[in-house]
């Protein structure tokens, strides 16, 4: 219920920067025209966005045969978190990250990194799998996958209107100090939504990710090893389409001061503090994956 009820506020939020942008741009028909749009683009989204994120991280899908570790991973910790098994993708990068995505658990799909893979201990992608399970069992990939859809339209319609110098028209209220309005006030807006429901997620995912692999350091340590190669490793097609980077497990866009405007991660290190709580409290000692 409070995962349907924030999906629908995030829809409702975005849905009303799409119509101030709109009217911005171009007054009362301006406003008629992005509710159309974004009525279509939450309908997509729903629908489809999850593959089209997948498709936009060239994300080929693997099986048993083609990644036996990985996907043997997945599955035992699908079946630990009593969930179907998720659809799982590999992505050509060095950088080591991971995220989850799709509607509902039925059609969820798991994406990881080549850099993960070869960058983390077993136990380690053990730890990351399940937080992205974790997220899947929350439902967060709806929430992630809408965001990541609708933020990025916004910005592309904020800079269409730059682009095309939308103040010339007599239908817009503010002339061209609206286009500015619109190109600098739409993208910062559906950043804050993003902040706003990411930094609570991504907490919770850890806590149930830990649950759910059983060690909570196995996730801890590998935050600490994704947030020290995403500082160092560039993530192209993330640069490309910052509005995606909250789906990750770590801010894939560290590598570039500027991309801290899109930061909706909470802090690396309050996240591993939490997960060595967590540890502690259980009396937990480290064992290996398998």
């Amino acid at each position: 219920m409070m995962n349907t009820m924030r999906t629908g506020i995030l829809m409702a939020a975005m849905t009303a920067i799409f119509l101030f942008a709109g009217f911005m741009l171009g007054g009362e028909a301006g406003m008629l025209i992005a509710l159309a749009v974004a009525a279509g683009m939450n309908l997509f989204a729903y629908w489809d966005a999850g593959n089209v994120v997948l498709r936009m991280d060239h994300a080929r899908e693997v099986d048993q045969a083609s990644a036996p570790g990985f996907y043997g991973i997945v599955r035992q910790l699908a079946d630990s978190a009593g969930l179907p098994m998720p659809k799982v993708y590999l992505i050509e990068n060095d950088q080591p990250n991971a995220f989850a995505t799709g509607r509902n658990p039925e059609n969820a799909a798991v994406a990881a990194t080549t850099g993960l893979l070869q960058r983390l201990s077993s136990e380690e992608v053990a730890g990351v799998m399940a937080h992205e399970l974790a997220h899947v069992r929350n439902r967060d990939t709806l929430t992630m996958t809408i965001t990541a859809t609708v933020a990025g339209a916004i910005s592309m319609l904020a800079q269409f209107g730059l682009f095309f110098g939308g103040g010339n028209s007599r239908n817009n209220p503010l002339g061209i100090f609206g286009v500015i309005l619109v190109a600098i006030l739409a993208p910062l807006a559906a950043m804050l939504v993003q902040m706003a429901i990411s930094r609570a997620r991504e907490y919770e995912a850890d806590r149930i990710g830990a649950e759910i692999c059983g060690q909570p350091l196995w996730l801890a340590s590998a935050l600490e090893r994704i947030h020290n190669a995403a500082a160092q490793i560039d993530n192209n097609r993330a640069e490309a389409n910052p509005a995606t980077a909250h789906m990750f497990i770590i801010n894939p866009l560290h590598a570039h001061a500027v991309d801290g405007l899109f930061s909706t991660h909470p802090n690396t290190a309050e996240r591993v503090r939490r997960l060595r709580d967590m540890a502690r409290a259980m009396g937990q000692q480290v064992r290996p994956w398998g």
